[in-house]
């Protein structure tokens, strides 16, 4: 191991350290936040140039990213990071969409949707095949982490989540019957499963879309944790690595923020009540709800001051990516990001990608 290298192993207690106390400069770490995005079936020069500064935690592929020369191109991302001063010893987060049935980002399937899972003889095992196929697709791509499943349990027939068969079903029982075996089966082959949309988007109407619009869920708390958490409990007993709050305004615990920019939602109720330990990742920070809430730069304080440990930037462009991790280093230095907090939140991310060693 090159000295560079011991000396950050010893800052995230990866090696043994009785000398000099380093820790990577608040770019490098700030860099470990952020997942980028870039339009086309190109990596960017940008991309991998900001992989080499330590500016990159990965990136997020969409539709238009894939083609059959991705494989090796994101092989390519992740060589040129591991030959650089700033590589930590562990590869970058590579992330995509892979739902099922319409919501695949990458060909291969699985060929079933959400709904049609819940749907089958024997939902458990159908869900848990589907797992096991993600993996399998992911593997070919060179891809580490899905942002799935879905945990929300959808009220109406054609309802924002129905509307496309993403959710399991109408009952907290047959999505925890669901999530449970698609996550354990996806991470035990080394994927990292994604539970979204804490806590849960399954009582948002046809259109009520986050992407777009402001949402406002007006359920009562004794709803939301009766029904809506209650797949998140399995989830999170599963040992899910990731989860991502809704960026939907639940007035019964927060009337103010949404769920990915509230603490209440995040610290009091994610990991406070629930108990999860692993990491919260932003749905897409340029979403159109946040528009009461600034540009990137302001979304992302927000977001990372309320506990949100890694930030979606999935505008497709470079520049997004980079002004947000500019806005977590400024955060750092001007105080509205409190220093401690930022470490806990760095050390998660660190404990998730080192997890990850292997697969590349």
């Amino acid at each position: 191991m090159r000295p560079t290298l011991l000396l950050l192993a010893c800052c995230f207690g990866l090696a043994s350290c009785n000398s000099i106390a380093y820790r990577p400069s608040d770019t490098v770490q700030a860099g470990y936040h952020v997942i980028w995005s870039y339009p086309g079936p190109i990596i960017p020069q940008d991309i991998y140039t900001a992989a080499t500064a330590g500016r990159l935690g990965g990136i997020i592929l969409f539709g238009e990213n894939v083609n059959d020369n991705l494989p090796a191109q994101i092989d390519a991302l992740q060589q040129t990071y591991k030959k650089s001063k700033n590589y930590p010893g562990f590869p970058l987060l590579i992330l995509t969409d892979q739902e099922g049935g319409e919501v695949n980002r990458l060909p291969g399937g699985p060929t079933q949707s959400a709904k049609e899972i819940g749907q089958s003889s024997d939902p458990a095992t159908a869900a848990a095949n589907a797992g096991s196929t993600v993996a399998n697709v992911f593997s070919e791509y060179s891809v580490n982490g899905d942002l799935a499943p879905v945990l929300g349990v959808y009220r109406q027939e054609g309802d924002f989540l129905d509307e496309f068969e993403r959710s399991y079903g109408n009952t907290s029982q047959l999505v925890s019957t669901c999530v449970g075996p698609f996550i354990s089966a996806m991470q035990s082959k080394g994927v990292l499963a994604t539970a979204k949309h804490f806590p849960g988007l399954g009582a948002a109407a046809r259109g009520a879309n986050t992407d777009v619009e402001p949402v406002t869920l007006n359920l009562t708390l004794d709803e939301i944790r009766g029904v809506d958490e209650v797949p998140y409990k399995t989830a999170i007993g599963a040992g899910v690595k990731m989860v991502m709050p809704s960026w939907a305004v639940y007035p019964a615990l927060d009337s103010k923020y949404p769920s990915g920019l509230s603490k209440r939602w995040i610290q009091q109720e994610l990991r406070g009540r629930l108990g999860f330990r692993g990491v919260t990742i932003s749905d897409a920070i340029e979403a159109g709800s946040l528009a009461a809430f600034g540009g990137t730069a302001e979304r992302t304080i927000l977001a990372s001051s309320a506990g949100m440990d890694i930030i979606l930037a999935a505008a497709r462009n470079t520049t997004q990516g980079s002004d947000a991790v500019n806005a977590i280093v400024a955060g750092l230095k001007n105080g509205r990001l409190d220093r401690r907090a930022f470490q806990e939140s760095t050390k998660r991310i660190v404990d998730l990608r080192r997890s990850l060693n292997g697969r590349h």
